[in-house]
């Protein structure tokens, strides 16, 4: 079986780059190990098991951005199967958030103003600390009679002013099924506000064309775009010019992060990160502290390591610069922010 998809079709014009993009990924660990010139030798048959559970995907847009020969580069890291995803660990489940037991389909209704719309039940990458690596898309498809009912049910609650599109990833979306769910969107009139959740936009950065960005220009819905983004690595010149894209179109950018082990669990990368952010027009928004999905429990970091890298961060750099720590808790109706100062 062929585990890296080459560039099978040509794109038209510059706006079915991503497509190319999306399509060009690696799937087995050989051939990623093989193109970052990593011994094949130390690949273990748990790691191989671990993709057996939760696949490995990356984009050779984000493959480039990995240090070749580096077995520890945070990037890799980040998506890189791992011996510890099959022990099962005490605190930690399918579901930590509890959203499997929404009552509409792809439609969650956790906050009092915001519900959170599953667009798309794919991402371009799998990132091993993912808290829907378990989530059961296939009860949550995106079909036209599930939109229905779940654009039925924002109509029918006037408190919902915001909208959060999530997945997978909800720039999957194609630009006419995002113009139609934009559309639709639009005709309800105490929606106010329009919220994505990607990381397409830095894994594929080719995603952020024009024509998806005149989208939300056009749009009476403000759009607000959260990155996600872990490590300053990940910001290449491709994702500055698609974050200057999207705010030249009126978009306001915020990033949240996950506090990850060996990653990004260092306050002189966390400062960089943010600094990094802010040069390209993003401004840190979160940290969120690990959703104990089964099979991440290797990226966690405990609460006082947090606290205390938090408090260094705050040290180093300005204080528009320093993200919130955040917790999500299954059934409970907004984040935990946790303080990390000693006022």
């Amino acid at each position: 079986m062929n585990h890296i998809i080459q560039q099978k079709i040509e794109p038209q014009n510059n706006k079915d780059k991503w497509i190319v993009d999306l399509a060009n990924v690696v799937t087995d660990i050989n051939i990623l190990y093989s193109y970052l010139e990593l011994d094949a030798d130390t690949i273990s048959s748990l790691m191989q098991q671990a993709r057996k559970q939760f696949p490995l995907r990356v984009p050779m847009a984000f493959i480039r951005r990995m240090k070749k020969g580096d077995k520890s580069d945070p990037l890799l890291l980040q998506v890189l199967c791992h011996d510890d995803e099959m022990l099962n660990v005490d605190g930690y489940s399918h579901d930590p958030l509890q959203e499997q037991d929404n009552v509409i389909p792809g439609l969650l209704h956790k906050y009092h103003n915001r519900a959170l719309l599953i667009t798309k039940t794919a991402c371009a990458i799998n990132c091993r600390y993912c808290f829907r690596r378990h989530f059961p898309y296939h009860d949550n498809q995106g079909s036209k009679q599930n939109l229905a009912v779940a654009l039925e049910y924002i109509a029918n609650h006037p408190e919902l002013d915001e909208i959060i599109l999530s997945g997978g990833d909800p720039l999957m979306a194609k630009d006419h099924e995002m113009a139609f769910l934009i559309d639709e969107l639009e005709k309800i009139p105490h929606v106010k506000r329009l919220r994505i959740h990607t990381r397409l936009a830095v894994v594929i950065p080719s995603r952020i064309t024009p024509a998806l960005c005149q989208l939300f220009a056009k749009s009476r819905l403000q759009c607000v775009v959260i990155t996600h983004i872990n490590h300053p690595n990940e910001i290449d010149d491709d994702v500055a010019q698609a974050v200057s894209l999207l705010k030249q179109h009126g978009v306001t950018m915020l990033n949240q992060s996950v506090l990850l082990k060996n990653v990004n669990d260092n306050a002189d990368v966390l400062a960089m990160l943010s600094d990094r952010l802010f040069d390209v027009g993003i401004l840190p928004y979160y940290i969120h502290l690990l959703d104990k999905v089964q099979g991440a429990a290797h990226f966690f970091v405990d609460d006082e390591s947090a606290k205390v890298i938090m408090k260094q961060l705050a040290e180093q750099v300005s204080g528009y610069l320093v993200p919130k720590l955040a917790r999500e808790i299954g059934g409970e109706k907004s984040k935990r922010v946790l303080a990390f100062t000693d006022e």
